[in-house]
């Protein structure tokens, strides 16, 4: 269970759709207009683009922090199913899922 969020994700290629779209009214509201507020509206249309990427980017980052948080708290649950049960190394499954994150650890191996 990746404890996904349930908030709906917007989607970035209609975004972007919707904004090269717009840049290009803009454009043509601007080449038929002397005023400059079409460049102001321009610009910030043209932010657009680089912000979807960064939203992308962090969505990705966000599903890989779930699903690691959700690797580990079941580490942690075999481990305290394990000690329970009497096993002789319970700690093992937390430090299998510590080392597979990437996770230096220290001592016993």
């Amino acid at each position: 269970m990746t404890d996904a969020p349930n908030v709906p994700e917007t989607d970035l290629q209609e975004v972007t759709t919707r904004n090269t779209v717009a840049r290009d009214v803009i454009a043509g509201f601007a080449a038929a207009s002397t005023s400059y507020v079409w460049q102001y509206v321009a610009d910030a249309l043209a932010d657009v683009p680089g912000l979807a990427a960064e939203v992308a980017r962090l969505r990705d980052e966000a599903r890989t922090v779930r699903l690691d948080r959700a690797n580990l708290a079941a580490a942690a649950l075999a481990a305290l199913a394990a000690h329970h049960d009497g096993e002789p190394d319970p700690l093992l499954y937390l430090r299998d899922e510590l080392a597979a994150q990437g996770h230096v650890l220290r001592g016993r191996s």
